[in-house]
């Protein structure tokens, strides 16, 4: 069984939401796990996790969007 493995976080969920959206298109599964506290969402973090070996491709777009 492949694990997933955490690729990007933050504390911004559009942020999150448009990475997410960047790794689908590039056929890349992505799952999204909001740790944010409800009541104060300052507190926790938005992580994006993809299957083992979609994670260094997932990390080198990553990269590549956040350069740009």
């Amino acid at each position: 069984m492949n694990q997933w493995q955490k690729v990007f976080s933050t504390r911004v969920y559009p942020e999150a939401a448009i990475i997410k959206g960047m790794l689908e298109e590039n056929q890349i599964p992505v799952q999204l796990l909001n740790k944010q506290d409800s009541s104060y969402p300052m507190f926790g973090d938005i992580q994006l996790f993809v299957p083992g070996q979609y994670a260094i491709t997932a990390q080198e777009l990553i990269n590549k969007a956040l350069l740009n």
